[in-house]
């Protein structure tokens, strides 16, 4: 599943568990966007390794 839809799962289940009064989906919902932004993170961090690496490797050639 993609970070975006990760984060409106959780943003939903959040809203959803305030609404309801149900405090372990809220807490859920908050857990559930607290793991889509660190996936985007590790994939951000991902791509820019690549890009370095890549742009060490242009360098040598």
């Amino acid at each position: 599943m993609s970070g975006a839809m990760d984060k409106a799962k959780g943003r939903i289940k959040e809203i959803t568990g305030r609404i309801s009064g149900n405090e372990r989906l809220e807490t859920e919902g908050r857990t559930d966007q607290a793991k889509a932004r660190a996936r985007e993170a590790v994939k951000d961090v991902r791509e820019r390794a690549r890009g370095v690496r890549d742009s060490l490797r242009r360098g040598r050639s």
